[in-house]
């Protein structure tokens, strides 16, 4: 498998579930920019939607979008427990986690990255992101994770959100037990090694 990627863009969430999942895989840089990938290929070719993440498989078929991504990738190393079994409620909860990161918190630090985001969309979203992360640090309270004492797909994915915040000047600190919370997930070796891969620590 082939994992396309953007340093610190959303793909980081499934280069960390690859890694956690102890599969092989190998990944390629993709200026989003100039939509070529590092090879110079045509990555409009590879992924019409034109962004990150992309995950082409060994008979050639791409798959695309993040939460669907890290199902599929989990799915693979069952043992690793990434994600509960099919029909279990506690599967439906982290499949929750994941939407709501996607469209909650992913979606809210958009128009903080975008140079023709209004100063009023750029303050509404920061509102937004206010509200559903004061949200998360109560669920977080007590636990290590999203589900408790396990590590599951929905952590990358936050994980990989919160990191954004840095980049916008959005302060985390207020959230004592999110800033733990980073700490804890980025600490772990498999996410050391996403990280370290896509050139975001040495």
């Amino acid at each position: 498998m082939k994992l396309y990627f953007s340093p610190g863009a959303c793909s980081l969430s499934p280069h960390i579930v690859l890694q956690e999942a102890g599969l092989d895989f190998s990944v390629e840089r993709v200026d989003i920019r100039a939509r070529r990938t590092a090879a110079g290929a045509d990555f409009l070719a590879i992924n019409s939607k034109g962004y990150v993440p992309a995950l082409e498989l060994k008979d050639g078929t791409v798959l695309t979008e993040g939460p669907a991504i890290v199902q599929f990738i989990a799915d693979l190393a069952p043992e690793r427990q990434l994600i509960p079994a099919h029909g279990t409620l506690e599967r439906y909860q982290v499949l929750e986690w994941l939407n709501f990161i996607a469209t909650e918190v992913h979606k809210s630090f958009g128009p903080l990255f975008r140079p023709t985001a209004t100063d009023d969309m750029k303050e509404a979203s920061r509102t937004t992101l206010v509200n559903r992360l004061g949200w998360i640090a109560g669920r977080l309270e007590g636990g290590d994770y999203l589900m408790g004492a396990q590590f599951t797909v929905a952590d990358a994915y936050l994980f990989t959100a919160l990191g954004w915040a840095a980049f916008v000047n959005f302060d985390l600190s207020p959230w004592p037990v999110l800033v733990a919370y980073q700490q804890r997930v980025g600490s772990r070796p498999a996410v050391q090694q996403a990280m370290r891969a896509e050139g975001l620590i040495k």
